[in-house]
């Protein structure tokens, strides 16, 4: 390292200025004025903003009333402020859970070993790496040796060996060695940096719900223009144009459901906070309510379903007594190139994962190192084994392990209790036997060997046992199946180990499959093949690279399955990105696989998965409930005005009244409704069907039916308070408020959660119902309620209220049921 110069600190810099920084650049943020812009494109808001338009051009008439103008223009900026907070709350909140901070490296100029921040590094540069550390570019290696963890690039886990005239690679891990290596590429010219690229040309796919959304969003509005258009032509011949226009007005306002737009944002933002505090960071809002509809996950087994980490679960001994026990822990220890490196403020074991295992099983016995290593003979994929020579106390002992078979040849005694006996046959194929019993059972098996004295040499050894390591299923997994069984939700696992573990893992979780294919026999099968192999049940694939699982993924779509893909690797992320939901890995997982998903799990944890698809089923028939809600009162405030244009000589509410119950009444408790808690049998009914929308014919029926039994029944209310013009208006517009509760109460009822216990468990609910209620009375009993063309009631008006309330119930609770029948 001393004859190494590097580039000088000026060189660098003008580097720097020529090439730019090391960095992935991600795709352009979106702008607070595009997202603010972006509010105005909802069809509902233009049509808000038509209102307006009418509104001035009557008020203009009127000679200067421009009230009503200015609280419809008032209350459309409100929809889109809100619409656009929501919004931009969630781009900044994902912002901020993605930063980390900048990792720093070490690299040689002006011939002086110095730290920098690893974006500062240039093509040229001389970069150290050693165990622990992080590749912070693509370079070449100059001198030294090292083992490297590629999976970042390949998704293949296991140590790669690198020395000179090699090459290694942007965010891959150093398990073990030094290296001097020459960048040659940074930021996005790495090879990382150009799949980033890639992905970023892709640009995002509308999700179903958007998709979904925007079409019943259109068919609404097309719905308003032709009951307006319709409502000019009947009073423009009743009343003439300037009544015409008015009650044209009314019904546009009364019509357009102002909350709608900023209760889906905050309701879909809600949900994604409350997914991020169970380990699953939604990374577009959209999603959040589309990963309620999935009928299949493809699956990593590393670290998803499996702990991602070896682990000694047992050793295994001619006889079971102390002395081989503590021989063993010993070989485990000393023979052994794991060690701890401080990283950050923390210090974390590095080098290859069953040498980790090994360390941390054997470290719990042994209090402090007794022996010296001072000499070693490494372990290589050829010879597939490792000796070490230690001394203490000037006695020498060789501590061996490696592959059973390795050892046992080399091995010419073995250890029984405390008696040490020639290896014969028969004990030689009592072991190899017990060994492909734990191999059978998906253990990673190891033996274990010494010889006291002498020089380092591999022969003679005294077998001591086996050592099996695994990486154990992680505890909440299999019950994580089991509820996704019971959801209609096929689990395939899709994995780069054999399919010994594969299939060992699988029947350790409870993993249904009608047996396995392995990455080779995908190869050689044709697309028809692999579909019907699917289809009779095959959920295990082992063996397999990213290619595979993108082909798997694309066959899955083809079938109209909705997939979730999960995945960690740079190579990963087409298949990611391809998904219907992409997943990535939060602890593992690649910047580049995080940017290409849809979702981040924290933890890694397949079991996140499943509670992130109840929160979205849980969204999705909240959603369903606040639309019915919303379009309902919609509907029954278009029937009491096209009711009293049809058989009165005035209308029954003024736009500014429609204003207030739309906005400020509804838009509360609808949010509210977001928060209802799961239905009981949530996650024991199947999937939604692909191409169900979120509105369809049982919703369409539910909203008409509460829509007309509102409607009538706060039309009977103002009918029967026929006092007075004024009064009878403010018994129309108390009962829209009131009846809300009625409404919610119907809605709740059809799905059965009417009782006491789901009221409780939203409290947010009974606390806006409250206060809109109280709001109102607040409103017609104060002065303020002549802003708002209404006067007191007396108590012989609530009388009214009660009885028509009732009558609200029964109709609505008797319409949906039958809907519920009619649509089972």
């Amino acid at each position: 390292m001393n004859n190494f110069v590097g580039l000088s600190s000026e060189e660098a810099k003008r580097r720097l200025k020529v090439y730019g920084r090391n960095e992935i650049v991600e795709r352009k943020k979106t702008s607070a004025l595009t997202i603010f812009l972006s509010q105005f494109k909802s069809p509902i808001i233009l049509l808000m903003l038509a209102a307006f338009l009418v509104s001035l051009l009557f008020g203009h008439i009127k000679g200067g009333d421009y009230i009503d103008s200015i609280l419809i223009f008032g209350i459309t900026i409100l929809c889109v402020l809100a619409g656009f907070v929501q919004e931009y709350k969630a781009e900044k909140a994902i912002e901020a859970l993605k930063k980390m901070s900048t990792p720093k490296a070490r690299v040689i100029r002006d011939g002086k070993v110095v730290e920098i921040e690893s974006v500062e590094i240039v093509p040229g540069d001389l970069i150290l790496v050693e165990g622990g550390d992080v590749i912070p570019a693509d370079a070449e290696i100059l001198e030294g040796k090292i083992e490297v963890d590629e999976s970042p690039l390949t998704g293949e886990s296991k140590a790669v060996k690198k020395k000179k005239g090699d090459k290694i690679f942007l965010g891959c891990h150093v398990f073990v060695g030094k290296a001097v290596a020459q960048v040659y590429n940074t930021g996005m010219n790495t090879e990382i940096g150009k799949i980033a690229g890639k992905m970023q040309e892709m640009g995002e796919d509308e999700t179903p719900f958007q998709k979904d959304l925007e079409s019943f969003t259109k068919n609404i509005v097309r719905i308003i223009l032709l009951l307006v258009l319709l409502t000019f032509i009947i009073s423009f011949e009743k009343f003439g144009i300037l009544d015409a226009l008015l009650f044209s007005l009314v019904l546009a306002v009364a019509a357009i459901p102002q909350s709608l737009p900023a209760v889906i944002t905050a309701s879909l933002s809600f949900a994604a906070r409350k997914m991020a505090k169970k380990n699953a960071l939604v990374r577009r809002l959209s999603i959040t309510e589309s990963i309620g509809s999935i009928d299949v996950i493809c699956t990593d087994k590393t670290g998803t379903l499996t702990e991602g980490k070896m682990k000694v679960r047992d050793i295994w001994l001619l006889e079971d007594r102390d002395f081989p026990k503590r021989l063993a822990v010993e070989v485990c220890f000393y023979c052994n190139d794991a060690k701890f490196v401080k990283v950050g403020e923390e210090e974390k074991m590095v080098g290859d994962e069953t040498d980790i295992a090994l360390k941390e099983f054997s470290s719990k016995f042994i209090e402090r190192e007794e022996y010296k290593r001072i000499d070693e003979i490494h372990f290589t994929s050829e010879r597939k084994m490792m000796s070490v020579l230690c001394e203490k106390n000037n006695g020498r002992i060789v501590f061996s392990k490696g592959a059973p078979e390795v050892i046992l040849s080399k091995c010419a005694k073995v250890l029984v209790g405390e008696k040490i006996i020639e290896l014969n046959d028969e004990l030689k194929k009592r072991i190899m036997e017990k060994n492909n019993e734990f191999a059978s059972q998906a253990f990673r098996v190891l033996a274990l060997a010494y010889r006291e004295g002498g020089e380092l040499e591999e022969r003679d050894l005294v077998f001591i046992g086996l050592v099996l390591l695994s990486d154990p299923p992680r505890k909440e997994v299999k019950e994580a199946i089991e509820e996704c069984y019971s959801a209609g939700i096929r689990v395939i696992m899709i994995t780069g180990d054999n399919e010994i573990t594969a299939m060992a893992v699988a029947k350790e979780i409870g993993l249904k499959t009608e047996g396995f294919l392995k990455g080779e026999d995908l190869d050689r099968m044709s697309d028809e093949e692999i579909s019907e192999a699917l289809e009779k049940g095959i959920n295990i694939f082992a063996r397999t690279n990213p290619f595979h699982k993108l082909r798997i993924l694309e066959l899955l779509k083809k079938k109209e399955y909705i997939v979730a893909m999960t995945g960690d690797g740079v190579n990963d992320a087409l298949a990611l990105k391809k998904a219907d939901v992409g997943i990535a890995m939060g602890i593992k997982g690649t910047e580049v696989a995080r940017e290409a998903s849809d979702i981040v799990l924290l933890d890694d944890n397949f079991a996140t998965i499943r509670n992130a698809i109840k929160e979205g089923r849980k969204i999705y028939d909240n959603m369903r409930k606040f639309i019915i809600f919303l379009f309902g009162c919609n509907i029954a405030e278009v029937f009491v005005i096209l009711s009293s244009l049809l058989f009165l000589p005035f209308i029954l509410l003024y736009p500014i009244q429609i204003l207030w119950i739309n906005l400020v009444t509804d838009g509360p408790p609808a949010l509210a409704l977001s928060f209802d808690p799961e239905e009981p049998n949530i996650m024991k009914r199947k999937p939604r069907k692909k191409g169900e929308g979120l509105v369809n014919k049982k919703i369409i029926g539910k909203i008409l039916v509460l829509g007309l039994s509102l409607g009538l029944s706060i039309f009977i209310s103002g009918i029967l308070s026929n006092s007075n013009l004024d009064k009878m208006r403010t018994v129309v517009f108390t009962s829209f408020v009131i009846f809300e509760m009625i409404a919610i109460a119907s809605i709740r009822y059809s799905e059965k959660m009417f009782g006491i216990k789901y009221w409780l468990d939203n409290k947010l609910l009974l606390i806006s119902l409250a206060g809109v209620i109280t709001l109102q009375f607040f409103l017609i009993y104060s002065p303020f309620g002549s802003y708002f063309k209404s006067i007191p009631l007396s108590l012989q008006d609530l009388d009214i209220l009660v009885f028509t309330g009732g009558l609200c119930f029964v109709l609505s609770v008797i319409g949906m049921k039958a809907i519920e029948r009619l649509f089972k």
